[in-house]
């Protein structure tokens, strides 16, 4: 993968997928209750937006769905569990084009890293990461200069508090609704 499809897509390719308005139905009900077997889901379907399929084709539908990377699933610990911590990273443009690629794994393989992205501004890489006590924020942020110090000019972190919202809101999936003309 060359330098600049890594800075494009972070390493995967864009899902190729045309909406149909039973699949916005379908992430929309299980952003609200993912648990919803495909049965369940059927009967939601039909009562909630008169779309008539069977189980198999609402299971079908998911699988095709996970297999293209129109969503993602994944397990998030309960947010008492854990402390959540924003962190923001500077670069040192003399040692960055030797050794970006190694910090920007060495965070987004670390097992605390939840969510990495890519910004603009001043800090150009955040994370949100999990830990489970103060003292491991700061051995983390310690090993991390101790690693990659020389392409990291400042590391600026603040504490999550008080997580007031932790989910995918279903009504987000009406913008694809609204672009497909559904």
């Amino acid at each position: 993968m060359t330098d600049e499809e890594f800075w494009t897509n972070g390493g995967h390719e864009e899902p190729n997928w045309d909406f149909k308005d039973r699949d916005i139905a379908i992430l929309c009900e299980l952003s609200n209750d993912p648990q919803l077997s495909s049965r369940e889901l059927t009967d939601v379907l039909e009562s909630r937006y008169d779309i008539d399929v069977s189980h198999v084709t609402v299971s079908e539908s998911i699988r095709r769905m996970r297999d293209e990377g129109v969503f993602r699933e994944a397990i998030i610990p309960n947010e008492d569990y854990y402390i959540f911590a924003l962190f923001e990273f500077k670069f040192n443009p003399e040692h960055f084009a030797d050794n970006w690629r190694e910090a920007m794994e060495y965070v987004k393989e670390d097992k605390h890293t939840l969510f990495f992205f890519l910004s603009d501004g001043e800090y150009q890489w955040k994370s949100v990461m999990m830990f489970r006590n103060r003292q491991q924020v700061s051995k983390w942020i310690h090993d991390c200069y101790k690693e990659h110090g020389d392409v990291i000019a400042n590391l600026r972190n603040s504490a999550v508090h008080n997580v007031l919202k932790f989910r995918t809101d279903p009504r987000i999936y009406e913008d694809l609704r609204e672009e497909t003309g559904e």
